[in-house]
């Protein structure tokens, strides 16, 4: 098999390419990515002397370097995307015009193809808006709600990604998924950013008084869901991956501290973001019952394995830190 694997040098896309492999060591991949500030070569490094493995650097809204790597390929995995809520709100012209007309892009292009390849598209819970304590968790029934600029960017691929299903019949499934970690994480995102922080003896940033919940998934267990989809989902369907653990981000916030023999008064809380959604918590009773798929990274093991990784690879992770 041949797969096309569009943002391969950001995080989520990464661990799939390598986990693919895994798996499937003689298939064909080849990694789109535009090298933007989370995408980096670095983070592939290790999959360059691998004869099957292809890096192209290019944007998905390229069309002319889009339909050359989309030509003979049986899969096209999603990833690549804008993807930091508070980039979005200072700025949303990148959200546009990456995670719509890219996608846009990549559809018209497998659409154009004699014989189409499948096409999994990788979302995110945020689509579905905010929850309060006492709300059902996210499914795949749930009404769409976007509240930031790069979740309503989400929402529009996605209704790009089944309109194409739909109109053109072609091959596609989506997952939504809820917050990842794990190691190779931009750190700008929350788990990341506090590991970072204390490793270098800064505080904590957390807003507001850290109340907001998220539904925490290891990326692991998040790759092994796409390949459930990809393998067993049926076409035009959509698949929720969650990871059962829906905790604070005050509470994240003294998971890691204690973990690097911190504590709490390296927090600093501040203003809290406009629009900050509440909670996210994800029902993923339809992977377990139509995939056999259900996350088995406990968090605390999790969040254990992920520091540890920040720990030992700073060479990774402390040039970005200036671009923060």
């Amino acid at each position: 098999m041949k797969l096309l694997v569009t943002g391969g040098a950001g995080f989520i896309g990464s661990h799939f390419i390598r986990q693919w492999f895994l798996k499937n060591p003689l298939d064909e991949i080849i990694n789109l990515d535009a090298l933007t500030y989370a995408g980096r070569r670095e983070t592939v490094a290790d999959l360059e002397v691998n004869p099957n493995y292809h890096f192209v650097k290019g944007d998905i809204c390229d069309e002319k370097i889009v339909t050359e790597v989309m030509a003979e390929v049986d899969l096209v995995v999603h990833f690549a995307a804008e993807s930091h809520v508070d980039r979005s709100i200072e700025s949303s012209r990148e959200f546009i015009r990456t995670n719509i007309e890219g996608t846009r892009v990549l559809l018209e292009a497998a659409r154009q193809r004699k014989n189409s390849p499948r096409f999994h598209h990788v979302s995110t819970d945020e689509v579905f808006g905010s929850l309060k304590l006492t709300d059902k968790k996210f499914n795949e029934s749930s009404n769409y709600d976007p509240r930031s600029p790069y979740s309503a960017s989400k929402a529009s691929a996605d209704h790009l990604v089944r309109a194409y299903f739909h109109t053109h019949g072609l091959p596609i499934t989506i997952s939504n998924c809820s917050n990842n970690y794990g190691p190779y994480q931009f750190p700008e995102k929350l788990i990341p950013l506090f590991i970072t922080n204390v490793l270098l003896n800064k505080r904590v940033p957390l807003y507001g008084q850290g109340e907001n919940i998220r539904d925490w998934i290891y990326v692991g267990d998040h790759v092994e869901g796409i390949m459930k989809v990809i393998s067993g989902g049926k076409i035009g369907e959509t698949y929720c991956l969650g990871g059962g653990n829906e905790l604070s981000n005050f509470t994240i916030a003294q998971k890691i501290l204690k973990l690097l023999d911190k504590d709490e008064a390296m927090i600093d809380y501040i203003t809290d973001r406009p629009g900050h959604d509440f909670r996210y918590a994800i029902d993923y009773i339809k992977a377990m019952e139509e995939l056999s798929w259900s996350p088995q990274t406990n968090l605390d093991e999790g969040l254990k394995q992920t520091v540890e990784w920040y720990k030992n690879n700073p060479v990774w992770w402390q040039p970005l830190i200036k671009s923060l």
